[in-house]
């Protein structure tokens, strides 16, 4: 599908097309189809609203996004502190962030910023660069529709320096998408002679991320090995009755786990 909207020129369109296939869109149509169609057909419009009831419910929940990351994404551990010292200096490695959005204008600071997400990740990996004395790289450039800001790479630099007092080695600063992250990254890092790149994101988006590094070191001609340190793991706590009530947190988790899920499903 990823390819289908770049050969017809609609890749711009993508943040508009998630907009309505990701809730809460397509249970409000549920419930307006239940409601029309149920003043002819009674049953199956009853049975069509109490599904975009329910839909609707479910979706703003913790525990639709928890289910949703465990069965459909299946993101890997963290990374454990062992897994961490074995890194330390390791040679011809790199660690790498991948961008998470951007946000135009930040009133109370007068310039664009990274979004939320990505001032995570970026804190992640130069935790990780710091711990294990390792180059850090950040790709991200302003996304599909992203008009003329600032790329996400030069926020992270300044955020990295500014505020955290750390130096990116390198910055990607072209890709649009993780496809893009990948094939632009990993040519970058190649031919600075990294043969091994410790990939940073959130764990919900390491499943999609993986499979696109993996397709772009095929690529590249040269092994590289992959070593994956999602971050933002969920501790394991089991689900609590609470977890089934709507919350705002709930909402913006599963919107998440479902769009990596499309994308996966869809080869983005």
């Amino acid at each position: 599908m990823n390819d289908l909207l770049l050969a017809l020129g609609l890749e711009g369109w993508k943040p508009l097309i998630g907009a309505f296939i990701l809730p809460p869109v397509p249970f409000v149509l549920l419930v307006l189809v239940g409601m029309r169609v149920g003043a002819r057909r009674r049953v199956l419009g009853w049975l069509l609203l109490l599904t975009g009831c329910a839909g609707l419910w479910l979706s703003q929940t913790t525990a639709a996004s928890h289910l949703l990351r465990v069965w459909a994404l299946k993101p890997p551990p963290a990374l454990q502190p062992a897994d961490v010292a074995a890194l330390r200096r390791a040679p011809q490695t790199a660690v790498l962030v991948l961008g998470g959005g951007s946000v135009p204008m930040r009133q109370e600071y007068g310039t664009s910023d990274l979004h939320p997400r990505g001032v995570e990740r970026l804190r992640y990996g130069i935790a990780l660069a710091r711990q294990t004395a390792l180059p850090l790289a950040f790709s991200g450039g302003v996304g599909w529709g992203g008009g003329d800001r600032a790329s996400e790479a030069a926020l992270a630099a300044r955020i990295a320096e500014n505020e955290f007092g750390f130096k990116l080695r390198w910055q990607e600063d072209q890709s649009r998408d993780t496809r893009e992250n990948a094939s632009r990254s990993v040519p970058l890092l190649r031919d600075q002679g990294i043969r091994h790149i410790v990939l940073v994101t959130h764990n919900y988006h390491m499943p999609r991320a993986a499979r696109a590094f993996r397709e772009a070191i095929a690529a590249s001609g040269v092994p590289i090995r992959l070593t994956l340190a999602p971050m933002g793991v969920p501790a394991d706590g089991g689900l609590r009755a609470r977890d089934f009530l709507p919350s705002l947190t709930g909402g913006e988790h599963t919107r998440l786990a479902l769009h990596e899920w499309l994308g996966r499903l869809l080869g983005a």
